[in-house]
């Protein structure tokens, strides 16, 4: 099944290629996080949210692929070991279908043994965090990603 095949989720927002009422205006960047972890997703959120991005958020990977199809976000920021589809599974869908392909996906995950890294890497994935990860070390790969999010 490829991500565009999900069903999409109630939103109203599409993905990078909207425009803001006045096109002169930048729109806010959008991260997907797709965490398990309640606690890792409300801190990740609050932290990211805080600096001027919008934030999204999937409890697992199936409800991430959905979501990353419906909104088409600036960045995913996917966890490796999740329950129903884990992060390489929800990776690889998104990466075989047209519509996702293109979104930068980064590992932020407890899968932090020699060798994670270069798997997460040649498994689709754009970038690689290890957790535990501050709140700071993902703010900055985010930044590193998309910049800044413009102030109003």
């Amino acid at each position: 099944m490829l991500a565009s095949e999900a069903p999409h989720a109630a939103s109203g927002r599409v993905g990078p290629e909207r425009e803001s009422a006045d096109s002169r205006e930048p729109m806010t960047p959008t991260v997907l996080l797709v965490e398990d972890n309640e606690d890792n997703r409300t801190i990740y959120m609050d932290v990211l949210e805080h600096a001027g991005y919008h934030v999204v958020t999937a409890h697992d990977g199936e409800e991430g692929v959905h979501l990353a199809c419906a909104l088409r976000p600036d960045l995913i920021l996917m966890d490796i070991g999740m329950p129903v589809i884990d992060g390489y599974l929800a990776t690889r869908l998104l990466r075989a279908d047209p519509c996702t392909r293109g979104i930068p996906i980064v590992a932020v995950t407890a899968h932090a043994m020699e060798g994670d890294r270069e798997q997460a890497l040649a498994g689709g994935f754009d970038g690689y965090v290890a957790k535990p990860a501050t709140p700071r070390e993902v703010l900055h790969e985010v930044q590193r990603r998309l910049g800044p999010p413009s102030l109003p």
